[in-house]
């Protein structure tokens, strides 16, 4: 009976502590950041609110999903074209032998980045499948090997000249490292068949092997640390790398209801990598994302945004032309959807990193420079109810949102053009907030003021026909509110 008691009692921890394994990242407790060089490099990344986000690799050839094909788990994203495994994983690594992407132009793609009013970035230098896309010494499946056609082009290291390029228009850099390498024999050992995503063999029985992998991967990260110049934010993907105690690894395994789990302790050292990183580049923000602890210096909801204002530092990935990665005939989201989405965002107190995938020639597509072209020109005229700004409560009321300016704290109701609406409203009214008396009230875009009055708490502004009929931007206006009650 006392054996049954302890094993119960056991079994009740293991519920209350299961691993954050796909957790909404939301809802995670957040751990905040103390070094105030990080907080300085947080903070200013929180008022630039736009970035862009780019997965490419050898797998763009295919236009397939990066990465998750070559993984046997049975997912919708993994399955093959064929049913034999091996044949399809070295066809799928043979891609490394045909990767040329010669119109590839790092330039243009930070210009059109920028004229949309973006001002940081990420983008892949490793994904899961371990395809290296900077000159790492630590392997030879890397785009400037020689089974690679584009070694031999002055632009191969193309990490080195993406980063050159958007540093200079004067954007945050960031570098998308996977923690898993599907390729490297330290985490997938030949020896052994993959199950699923997880290191394939047992650490605990082959400590020096894993070993020998913590080393590779410290090594690669020292390697874009010291030779590609200022680096702001290191995004680490692959969020089953991570250190699990016994009991999270049983509370997973009865969650799973004892089926086969391939899950354990794959600590990669991440307190002594980042005390690295930060020593060789003081200030570094780190997103170790999905993982519960203090090196998620913000955290990233996938490709989703929060139902409600979240509390501390946070950005949400999301596609913008029907994948992470290049596919054939992508549709890119209308203009519209992408500046409501940035709004969304915005106000709950985060930032948007919309993906864009380079082709297998290393191009944008044209929808991806019309999307990129119309988001700037809404923020030609109402930018300045992005940056800057935090959260101001309730957010939202009806269709529209709500940002402040930290500074001088005008506020930004900015009206959400409903479907088929190319006119603002002649009236907009608001029950949550009340300008003080006196403010001025002004339409970003046009030099017109407007009138209002207050009614209980809230107030009604009058839009007048003249703005109206000219209305000095698309998707979204803007009234600025110089000063409102506390």
């Amino acid at each position: 009976m006392k054996g049954l008691r302890n094993l119960g009692c056991a079994l009740m921890v293991c519920f209350l502590s299961i691993p954050s394994i796909n957790a909404q990242e939301e809802k995670q407790k957040y751990y905040p950041e103390t070094d105030p060089l990080v907080l300085e490099k947080l903070e200013h990344w929180q008022d630039i609110k736009f970035g862009l986000l780019m997965h490419w690799g050898a797998y763009s050839q295919w236009g397939i999903v990066e990465s998750w094909s070559i993984c046997a788990e049975d997912e919708p994203w993994c399955r093959r074209p064929h049913d034999n495994y091996e044949l399809y994983k070295k066809e799928y690594e043979n891609l490394q032998t045909t990767f040329n992407p010669v119109n590839f132009d790092p330039d243009k793609w930070a210009a059109a980045a920028k004229r949309a009013g973006m001002k940081y970035m990420v983008v892949t230098t490793k994904h899961h499948d371990g395809f290296t896309m900077f000159d790492s010494k630590y392997t030879d499946y890397k785009i400037t090997d020689p089974k690679t056609p584009f070694h031999t082009n002055p632009k191969a290291n193309v990490t080195k000249e993406i980063f050159n390029a958007f540093r200079k228009e004067e954007f945050m850099i960031g570098a998308y490292f996977s923690k898993p390498d599907w390729h490297s024999p330290y985490y997938w050992w030949p020896n052994f068949a993959t199950p699923d995503r997880n290191v394939n063999y047992n650490v605990e029985t082959y400590p020096d092997r894993w070993e020998k992998f913590k080393e590779f991967t410290h090594g690669q990260i020292d390697e874009l640390m010291t030779d590609y110049g200022k680096v702001d934010i290191l995004w680490f993907d692959g969020g089953w790398v991570q250190p699990y105690s016994d009991e999270e690894i049983l509370a997973y395994k009865v969650k799973k209801g004892f089926k086969q789990v391939n899950l354990q302790n794959q600590d990669i050292d991440m307190p002594g990598l980042v005390k690295k990183v930060r020593a060789k580049q003081p200030g570094t923000i780190i997103v170790d994302r999905a993982v519960e602890g203090p090196y998620q210096n913000y955290i990233t909801p996938e490709n989703r945004i929060p139902d409600k204002m979240v509390p501390h530092p946070w950005e949400s990935p999301m596609i913008a032309g029907g994948s992470w990665s290049w596919i054939k005939n992508p549709r890119y989201i209308p203009t519209r959807r992408a500046v409501h989405m940035l709004v969304d965002i915005v106000s709950k107190g985060g930032n948007l990193l919309l993906n864009i995938a380079p082709s297998p020639l290393g191009e944008f597509d044209k929808g991806a420079y019309e999307l990129l072209e119309g988001i700037g020109q809404w923020m030609d005229v109402n930018s300045e109810a992005i940056y800057n700004t935090r959260v101001i409560a309730p957010y939202k009321e009806g269709k529209v949102a709500l940002t402040q300016n930290r500074h001088n704290k005008a506020v930004y109701a900015i009206y959400l053009a409903g479907e088929g609406e190319t006119t603002l409203p002649s009236r907009i009214w608001l029950t949550s907030i009340q300008p003080i008396k006196g403010s001025q009230l002004t339409l970003l875009g046009s030099k017109a003021k407007l009138k209002w009055e207050a009614v209980a708490d809230g107030f009604v502004v009058n839009i007048p026909e003249s703005v109206r009929k000219n209305p000095p931007a698309q998707d979204a206006w803007v009234i600025k509110i110089d000063k409102v009650k506390d």
